[in-house]
C-alpha cells in the first residue's frame, strides 16, 4: 500500500486528462472478491450497461490485489458506498493507514461472490465476462448476477479529489 501526502487531482496537475477524470466525479464503489483470501479496491470509474443480462463496467488498477483475486474467481461484489463509509474508501484506496488491513474496519459476510460489506445497502453480486488494458487500467465487463437496491439515504461521491455529501 502507498500513501502519498499529495492530492491526486491538486491543480496544476500536469495531466490534463487525469483532471478532466477528477471533473467528471461518480458514485463511490467498493469491489470485493475472494473466498479464502479477500481483495477490495475503491473504485468510481464504473458505468452500467442494462440489458439481459444487466453489465457493470470498470476502470481497475492493474497492479491491484482485487484485480488478481478477480481473475481468478471471476466472481465480485460490488457495494455502494454512502457518506459514513468514507474512512473504509479511502483504506481500501491505499490512501488512509488500517492497522490489520482495510478489512478490519467493516462487519463482513462471505457471499460465493465474495465478502460483502454488511452496512452497504445497495450492492450487485457481478461476474466477470471480459477485460483488457485501457491507458494505464484494466477495463473490465462484470455481468450483473444478482442486485440488491437499498435505502442510500446518502451516497458518497467522489469530484475533484473529494469525497462529496449528496441527498439520496
Amino acid at each position: 500500500m502507498t500513501i502519498h501526502s499529495e492530492h491526486p487531482f491538486l491543480d496544476p496537475d500536469p495531466d490534463p486528462v487525469r483532471r478532466l477524470r477528477g471533473r467528471l466525479g461518480g458514485a463511490v464503489t467498493l469491489w470485493t472478491s475472494g473466498t479464502e483470501e479477500w481483495a477490495g479496491l475503491t473504485v468510481s470509474s464504473v458505468m452500467v450497461a442494462g440489458g439481459e443480462p444487466g453489465r457493470l463496467i470498470a476502470l481497475l488498477d492493474p497492479d491491484s490485489d482485487l484485480r488478481s483475486v478477480l481473475a481468478e474467481t471471476g466472481r465480485s461484489v460490488v457495494q455502494l458506498l454512502e457518506w459514513g463509509h468514507r474512512d473504509l474508501a479511502e483504506a481500501f484506496a491505499g490512501q488512509l493507514p488500517s492497522p490489520g488491513g482495510p478489512f478490519r474496519m467493516g462487519e463482513w459476510e462471505q457471499t460465493e461472490f465474495g465478502p460483502r460489506l454488511v452496512s452497504a445497502t445497495s450492492w450487485a453480486a457481478v461476474e466477470l465476462e471480459s477485460s483488457e488494458t485501457v491507458g494505464w487500467s484494466d477495463l473490465v465487463v462484470t455481468r450483473v448476477v444478482d442486485v440488491v437496491l437499498g435505502d442510500d439515504a446518502e451516497p458518497l461521491v467522489h469530484r475533484r479529489g473529494r469525497y462529496r455529501r449528496q441527498d439520496g
